[in-house]
């Protein structure tokens, strides 16, 4: 269980998410990874507005599937479900497989892989001579819309977003055909939420882990108090979630994808 569960539940609480459900169709997924211009990205919580600049670099167009992550563990048993050490997993890693080389049925092969702690996620990018994107990265390209490179000031992006995360169930949704974001990646906000390389660190600002005098920030109208944009609901959940996670976390609505800098 996430140590800050009942902080993200009480700002969820605040905020109206509509559910709706949604269909799935067939999708060959392109595997070449989508290259991103530098930019620059304002954390949730900055000393005086402060940007963090992001060279550039490259993304997974779409989330690590299951089918992709059974082919990992096939190559490398140590991150099987029934070998993982203790120490990089939580108890409910891959729990919802039906073995350790068994995902599911053909259909649960192209849902987002789910129940993968940060190392196991780490372990697969490194194994493809890639890594995890850092927050700031990560936030920079889901910034984007269909139409802008940085929407995060747009209030209809805002609420689509919104209502996308409220729309999202376990297990996750297989990847479908929804159109990519300016940048040409898929599924940042409508499958689940993803692991970045810092989730623990000063670069989103500041790190309430331990600092309950911080706690104040992931509650509805106090967490606004010093957030760069109040208005950004979607950033105040992530936020929330990545301050409850730990390195073994595997929870249900988990995923990841993979970047790599570019030399």
């Amino acid at each position: 269980m996430l140590r800050s569960a009942a902080l993200v539940l009480a700002l969820a609480l605040c905020l109206p998410l509509p559910a709706s459900g949604s269909g799935v169709a067939a999708v060959s997924l392109d595997t070449a990874m989508v290259r991103v211009p530098a930019g620059s990205h304002l954390p949730l919580y900055a000393n005086a507005g402060a940007r963090i600049a992001v060279p550039a670099f490259e993304i997974d167009p779409f989330p690590v599937t299951r089918r992709d992550f059974a082919a990992f563990v096939r190559e490398s048993p140590q991150w099987r479900r029934s070998r993982i050490n203790p120490a990089f997993a939580g108890a409910r890693y891959l729990d919802g497989w039906r073995g350790d080389l068994s995902f599911g049925t053909p259909h649960d092969a192209l849902r987002p892989v789910t129940q993968v702690s940060w190392f196991a996620a780490r372990a697969y990018c490194a194994a493809a001579g890639k890594r995890l994107p850092t927050t700031a990265e990560w936030e920079y390209v889901a910034a984007a819309s269909e139409a802008e490179t940085d929407a995060s000031r747009n209030g209809r992006f805002i609420a689509d977003v919104l209502r996308t995360y409220g729309a999202r169930r376990t297990p996750v949704a297989p990847i479908d055909g929804a159109a990519p974001n300016r940048f040409g990646v898929h599924h940042l906000h409508d499958r689940s939420w993803e692991w970045v390389s810092d989730f623990n660190s000063v670069l989103m600002g500041d790190d309430s882990r331990g600092a309950s005098g911080h706690d104040r920030r992931l509650y509805c109208a106090a967490g606004s108090i010093g957030a760069t944009d109040p208005g950004n609901y979607p950033a105040f959940l992530r936020y929330g979630f990545r301050a409850g996670l730990e390195g073994r976390t595997t929870a249900d609505n988990l995923g990841f994808r993979c970047a790599r800098s570019i030399p």
